[in-house]
């Protein structure tokens, strides 16, 4: 029979083996070797540093990985081969830590932990913990946001409400009385709601799905008893259900997962968007330089590293006063320069002019590398502790401004664990600029190695932008059933080591578009894309005919939306169309593809599409192997529920091949192609 990854779904295989059937629950010897050796195969296609140097599609990152070895600092791809080979009871997902009568793992010798737990209900615990971590991250960004909301529109934080026309129609969504009320008290209400999905341990009415999500969609989740009570309640039961001695049933586990991802989307996604679109403005269509070689000598180089967008926003904005520009001066700069790394940076790019975006996270090493950053403002999520060598080796003057995330060797400015000084938010942004200025002052004699490559990129396609832009979304759809456009496919991520950096993304995205089909990005996976051209209008060059007559002149074939939580734009953009189509979302030519993801976040990603009816595309595998059943389950399994499945293949071409077979499919179903 087919190794255990296998029985799966054809196009998920990695291996094909010998084995012998087993129908308990035990995983018997033969049943545990197969998915071992399973294990062991899909370990050999994991990518090394020499395969980045000979592969990556990104010059600068293999220039800068050249120059990082010749002064001797390591980086995330020297770390990862040192690191193999990697456990294979921790890739399958079958090595249980939660108490401390182990830890345990599954082998033919002992096929039940300790405690009685099997191969299945181990997975299932770990995978779940693993999107509670997830609801945890986004909602902990959504909680920042939405404080920071209350606080403006309550006078305690000295930032205006910018997104006035965001804040007007989600309280209308919310079913909020209008009349007579300025935009601050509608702002003061909106948080309030959004905080109380967050933080709900009373059973109520989850206002932000009762609002926004599909009807359809929601009499799904209700059949199937997923609705969450709140998000911290979800990921807290989450923990609890996993304790040791606990919950038994691997099935009832995985009902949880579902769960925690409805939380993740409407409070960590969902929540986290509305908040930050009614704070700082949704953001307009713009052109950004992009990669390291927009890095300028003889500024004061400032980047702006993680999540959180509130303490950034007043950074950049005294750092473009005529105060700071002229101590800058005064110090022997140019003037301040800001770049982005991550979603922050992100963020930044498409709300403020000339916040330049450089790298994802795993990225970030080489940008210190080149020696040009005066200061790193670090503030949460995807900033990875090596960074601090780095830093230490060119003099670069690291900021943490959270609570939450503190690094060994950093300078801290930010919020106190209550909040209690965020009233005090402009007074530690002139504290973090002047910090840079004497940075760059102490930095002189540091040398800088910039390659020269630099691009321009389009950015800013907002749902709203898109609307604007066509009087709607029907010419869209209009292109979608005549076949100028085959479909949609939202490509984003985390990037992840275990295959050649970067290079999934970009080769997934040129197939997809020589199809004809546009692609919306963000995040980390959209980095290689605004870097290497794909969010230019030059690379219409790369399209088919028919989307590049679609897109005319004047748009790409990459619509850039933002940071990871803007995938609520995408979302946003797949239920429009759906709804405009008179179709289920389930059935559109649409997709989620996340390469190269690499995190808890990104099985939240990947889930919330899921949801929606959505298949998800990965070329990297969710520690799920050790059991078949949760592997069905998580891969297949809520086929007939959720409509949606999903789909693993190591090799990206054949991924990418298998994604456009599917939007074929769809097409066909809904009467639009002919078989």
């Amino acid at each position: 029979m087919e190794a255990i990854i296998g029985k799966v779904k054809y196009h998920h295989q990695i291996i094909n083996g010998e084995g012998n059937s087993h129908n308990n629950n035990n995983h018997g010897g033969s049943e545990v070797n197969d998915y071992l050796q399973a294990v062991s195969e899909y370990r050999k296609t994991f990518a090394s540093k020499q395969d980045v140097l000979d592969n990556t599609p990104d010059p600068a990152v293999r220039e800068m990985l050249l120059h990082m070895e010749q002064i001797g600092c390591d980086t995330t791809f020297d770390r990862f081969d040192q690191q193999k080979p990697q456990c294979s009871f921790g890739l399958a997902g079958s090595c249980c830590r939660i108490c401390y009568m182990g830890p345990c793992k599954i082998t033919p010798k002992s096929p039940k932990g300790i405690c009685g737990a099997d191969a299945d209900l181990i997975v299932a615990r770990n995978i779940l913990r693993g999107m509670a971590g997830g609801v945890a991250g986004h909602g902990i960004h959504a909680r920042e946001v939405l404080l920071a909301l209350k606080n403006a529109a309550e006078g305690k934080l000295n930032l205006p409400i910018l997104g006035e026309d965001k804040v007007k129609k989600t309280a209308v969504q919310f079913g909020l009385e209008t009349e007579g009320k300025t935009v601050n008290e509608l702002a003061s209400q909106i948080a309030d709601i959004l905080l109380e999905d967050l933080s709900r341990t009373v059973p109520g009415t989850f206002r932000a799905i009762e609002a926004n999500a599909p009807e359809e969609r929601k009499k799904v989740w209700k059949e199937m008893d997923i609705i969450p009570i709140g998000a911290y309640h979800e990921a807290f039961e989450a923990l609890h259900r996993t304790g040791a001695a606990t919950d038994g049933d691997w099935e009832n586990v995985m009902k949880q997962f579902l769960r925690c991802g409805l939380a993740f989307v409407w409070s960590g996604v969902v929540g986290s968007a509305i908040g930050t679109d009614s704070l700082f403005g949704i953001g307009n269509r713009s052109t950004s330089k992009v990669n390291v070689g927009a890095l300028k000598k003889g500024y004061v180089n400032i980047a702006v590293h993680g999540h959180l967008p509130v303490l950034v926003s007043e950074i950049v904005k005294q750092g473009r006063s005529e105060e700071f520009i002229k101590l800058a001066k005064e110090n022997g700069a140019e003037g301040i320069q800001f770049y982005g790394v991550c979603c922050s940076g992100l963020s930044a790019m498409y709300r403020y002019n000339d916040v330049i975006p450089l790298s994802n996270a795993i990225g970030a090493e080489l940008v210190l590398g080149t020696g040009a950053l005066d200061l790193w403002v670090a503030d949460v999520q995807d900033v990875y502790p090596s960074i601090m060598d780095v830093a230490r080796c060119y003099k670069t003057t690291v900021v943490t401004t959270s609570d939450s995330a503190r690094l060994p060797g950093a300078e801290h400015y930010g919020y106190d664990h209550q909040h209690s000084n965020i009233g005090e938010t402009e007074a530690l942004a002139k504290k973090i600029i002047t910090r840079a200025i004497e940075s760059f002052a102490d930095r002189r004699d540091v040398p800088v190695f910039i390659p020269s490559y630099e691009v321009d990129a389009e950015i800013g396609f907002s749902l709203e932008y898109i609307q604007n832009r066509f009087g709607g979304v029907k010419p869209v759809l209009d292109a979608m059933k005549s076949g100028k456009i085959l479909g949609i496919v939202n490509l984003v991520g985390c990037n992840n080591p275990r295959v050649v950096y970067e290079k999934t993304v970009v080769d997934i995205a040129d197939i997809l578009i020589k199809n004809n089909v546009l692609v919306l990005t963000n995040g980390c996976a959209s980095f290689p894309l605004l870097k290497l051209g794909f969010c230019n209008t030059s690379a219409l060059a790369k399209t088919g005919e028919g989307l590049r007559s679609f897109l005319e002149s004047d748009l790409p074939p990459v619509w850039h939306m933002g940071e990871c939580i803007d995938n609520a734009r995408a979302s946003g953009l797949f239920t429009t169309l759906a709804k405009e189509a008179g179709e289920l979302i389930k059935d559109m030519p649409f997709a989620l593809s996340s390469p190269e993801w690499s995190n808890e976040k990104g099985i939240g990603a990947a889930l919330g599409f899921r949801l929606l009816g959505i298949n998800s595309y990965h070329c990297v595998h969710a520690p799920v192997h050790g059991s078949e059943k949760v592997m069905n389950f998580l891969y297949t399994g809520t086929k007939d529920t959720l409509g949606s499945t999903m789909n693993v293949e190591v090799d990206h071409i054949k991924l990418a091949e298998m994604i456009l077979q599917d939007l074929r499919e769809k097409r066909v179903a809904l009467g639009w192609d002919k078989e």
